[in-house]
């Protein structure tokens, strides 16, 4: 049993067929019985993910609308989800301007270097080159899950 915080770009992985999703899906099997850490931004994350897809075309309508669903029940059922305050989103802005993070990315950071605080196995998966780089800046571990086809 060990603890991850996954980004939107591993999450992702999860409910859409790519590189990587066999590794993912893996990690978060109930049997593994690993922590899973989310910070709440995700849900917004994960559905315009898959709305871009489906406007893309790379995803069904049925496909993207299955994908979301079976997010939300995870999320609700799976996930330990990192509630969003203002000291996080000041670390955030913080992490934005020291790395030159998107926005988002920098609010993961700054979620999972809190989650890291409490619990130093913790390890970051992410697909973000960016916020890879960041993490490790930071001391945290990281997974890419690109690196398990």
């Amino acid at each position: 049993m060990a603890a991850y915080f996954l980004d939107t770009s591993a999450v992702v992985k999860r409910y859409v067929q790519e590189t990587g999703t066999a590794w993912i899906r893996n990690l978060a099997a109930p049997a593994t019985r690993h922590f899973l850490y989310l910070a709440r931004i995700t849900d917004v994350e994960v559905a315009a993910a898959l709305a871009r897809r489906r406007q893309q075309a790379s995803l069904s309508p049925a496909e993207a609308a299955v994908g979301l669903s079976q997010f939300r029940h995870d999320l609700a059922q799976d996930y330990r989800v990192m509630e969003l305050g203002i000291p996080l989103l000041q670390r955030g802005a913080q992490l934005a301007d020291v790395h030159v993070l998107r926005a988002y990315d920098a609010v993961q950071l700054a979620a999972a270097i809190e989650i890291h605080s409490q619990s130093p196995s913790l390890v970051l998966v992410s697909a973000d080159l960016d916020l890879n780089t960041a993490a490790m800046a930071e001391g945290l571990p990281v997974e890419d899950p690109n690196g398990h086809p």
